[in-house]
């Protein structure tokens, strides 16, 4: 066991150090070759948190991420992809309104919601919205706007207010000034933020390669070792890369895997990634804790190994 965790480590050093290069292709495909290794020798201990994250990455990578979130070969569409929910007790006051804020990147779309029932049993009371203040950043921009929606209006409960910004807001701010009623009492309200879905441009040069790195999503998810490799094997496929380079790190004894490092390092760094690597090796067989620090030690390990 022990042999075959240094030599899946060593192929991971060596399949990233081999992706010193702008390309996203062959670093994506190394760590394509890592997965399916990994997967061939799992059973019950498939490191699927660790390896979710490393597929993350990569369809960032073959997206073109930039720096401020958006992608070269994808755009933030208004669909559907989740909803930040905030719930609030609205409290009624005599001289003035009271304002709640809700906070989220990638929105276009903010839902006012006045639940029937706000606790088991009892009945929720309505709720006075006055207006939505909406502070954003759009999409492609840097420049922060800011837009009021007039309500006006008492919500009943079971009554739904939905409110499209105009862009799709790589971060917004949204404020809703609202009161109750001083007769009923309080009332709750419900503020989600709706945020925008991820489409891939079919005419992406990693369109075929964003597909697969997706299929080996859905089988980590499912623990499905067959289709993770099949699904890794085509990802790798896809991106033109060859298996024989980790294949044969993977075939070298651990000792001499470490070794073929050694060439592209110094000294001391060579003698710092040999520590590092006993010392994840040694996490791995230990106890529950100890495996989850060595498995987070081996991901900053690899990311910090590449450009």
């Amino acid at each position: 066991m022990k042999v075959f965790l240094s030599t899946v480590l060593a192929a991971a050093v060596v399949a990233n150090l081999e992706a010193q290069t702008p390309n996203p292709a062959q670093r994506v495909g190394n760590d394509a070759m890592v997965i399916d290794r990994v997967a061939e020798a799992s059973k019950k201990d498939l490191p699927r948190d660790l390896l979710k994250r490393i597929v993350n990455e990569d369809i960032d990578l073959l997206r073109g991420k930039r720096t401020d979130g958006s992608f070269e070969y994808a755009t933030w569409e208004r669909f559907e992809a989740g909803r930040l929910n905030n719930s609030f007790s609205i409290q009624p006051r005599e001289d003035k309104m009271q304002t709640v804020e809700a906070k989220g990147a990638w929105v276009y779309r903010v839902v006012i919601d006045v639940p029937e029932r706000r606790l088991v049993v009892r009945k929720n009371r309505p709720v006075w919205i006055e207006r939505v203040d909406a502070d954003f950043v759009g999409e492609g921009s840097t420049q922060s706007q800011t837009q009021s929606f007039e309500v006006k209006a008492w919500l009943q409960p079971g009554e739904i207010k939905p409110i499209d910004l105009p862009v799709v807001a790589r971060q917004a701010t949204v404020k809703v000034i609202a009161t109750a009623d001083p007769k009923g009492g309080y009332g709750n309200v419900d503020v989600a933020l709706v945020q925008a879905k991820i489409v891939d441009e079919p005419d992406s040069p990693y369109a075929d390669a964003v597909s697969s790195a997706k299929a080996v999503q859905r089988a980590l998810e499912n623990g499905d070792i067959a289709s993770i490799r099949t699904m890794a094997q085509r990802l790798r496929d896809s991106l033109g890369v060859r298996a024989a380079p980790v294949a044969a790190a993977i075939a070298t004894p651990a000792r001499t895997s470490v070794d073929v490092v050694a060439p592209a390092t110094d000294t001391a760094t060579r003698v710092e990634l040999q520590a590092e690597l006993q010392l994840i090796e040694d996490l791995l067989t230990g106890s529950e804790t100890e495996r989850r620090d060595g498995m987070d030690r081996l991901h900053q390990l690899v990311r910090r190994l590449r450009p």
